[in-house]
């Protein structure tokens, strides 16, 4: 009986409109990963996107030294201007994208950059620039190295690694194995506040069923959507390029996260009898858990993008065995509640 209330109320999600849109939604974002994530990499690291021959205009004292720094960045032309106000007549003319002015004050190098405001093309220029200072810093710091009194800090190694692999992997897969649980305990509150308000909850337990089987059925319908989902975002992923390791341990953790919201959901809607009422604590005690979890060790969606990449370690596996011991004894604690409530109050 159980599973017939669970088939019962997934056939029904089809009549959902919001839940099928945000469905689709998904299912189209792991369908097209592989074109999606050039485009959302330019919103989370626009410094992976080139600048399309930046020409930059560079006066003042330091000059030579911004020409220097601006030659080993690729897609950065330097024009090089007697005086501030001359390139700023170039600036305004549009031969030039942006303006770097270097001065020499008390043998520090001060630069003021000016750049293009409101547009695309001020946010690239802007992370072109800030990549021009960093090179002069770094070549200042080497350069001067022998005056100093006293050793510098040393500069973070730089990496060659690709925005487009931490992207992937860091919000693009969390964001598709999260959202299903979220969705799933959305709907275990409407399944539960639905049932009550229609009075239709009665007309259930006219079958030989308890309460505790009622809700059993409902929360298990619920909770096997997402790691369902969690698999086929998988498989879509896959057949864009994106691979995706330890799915094993994924599909669990995607399943101890639907349980633990589920149950949330199902206690939420049983304590409120409302959906308005249980929708709203829902989604505010959804989100502060979700925070409170930064105080593991390591935050689920940390867990994720470990065990995708298959760099996980003992910290990632015991996360996942945690999470889904708390799943566990959480839903048993549901069922013990479910177990004292009077049926005849709904």
């Amino acid at each position: 009986m159980r599973l017939a209330i669970a088939k019962r109320d997934v056939v029904s999600l089809s009549r959902e409109k919001t839940i099928v849109l945000a469905l689709l939604i998904q299912l189209f974002i792991a369908a097209f990963s592989s074109f999606l994530v050039v485009g959302l990499t330019s919103l989370y690291d626009p410094g992976s996107v080139e600048a399309g021959g930046l020409e930059v205009g560079v006066s003042g004292d330091a000059a030579t030294e911004l020409q220097q720094a601006a030659s080993d960045i690729d897609g950065v032309e330097t024009v090089r201007f007697d005086s501030p106000a001359t390139a700023m007549v170039g600036f305004q003319d549009r031969r030039v994208d942006a303006v770097l002015d270097g001065r020499l004050e008390n043998g520090t190098i001060a630069v003021t950059a000016t750049v293009p405001e409101g547009s695309i093309e001020s946010t690239l220029a802007v992370v072109q620039i800030r990549t021009i200072l960093e090179t002069l810093e770094r070549t200042e710091r080497i350069e001067r190295a022998e005056w100093l009194d006293r050793p510098p800090l040393p500069l973070p190694q730089e990496t060659s690694a690709s925005p487009y692999f931490g992207f992937t992997y860091t919000v693009l897969v969390p964001l598709l194995l999260f959202l299903p649980p979220f969705i799933s305990g959305s709907i275990a509150v409407d399944a539960i506040t639905e049932e009550i308000e229609r009075g239709t909850l009665e007309l259930l337990r006219v079958a030989p069923v308890s309460l505790t089987d009622i809700v059993d059925g409902k929360a298990l319908g619920m909770a096997i959507l997402a790691p369902l989902q969690a698999i086929l975002w998988i498989v879509l992923l896959g057949a864009n390029g994106i691979t995706v390791r330890n799915v094993p341990w994924l599909v669990t953790l995607v399943g101890a996260a639907a349980v633990l919201v589920v149950v949330v959901g199902v206690v939420l809607g049983l304590v409120t009898a409302r959906r308005r009422q249980a929708q709203l604590l829902y989604s505010i005690l959804v989100l502060i858990g979700f925070a409170g979890l930064a105080l593991l060790p390591e935050h689920p969606t940390t867990v994720v993008a470990k065990l995708a990449v298959g760099s996980e370690t003992a910290t990632t596996t015991a996360t996942v065995l945690a999470l889904t011991l708390s799943a566990i004894l959480l839903y048993a604690g549901m069922r013990r509640y479910v177990g004292t409530l009077d049926p005849e109050r709904y």
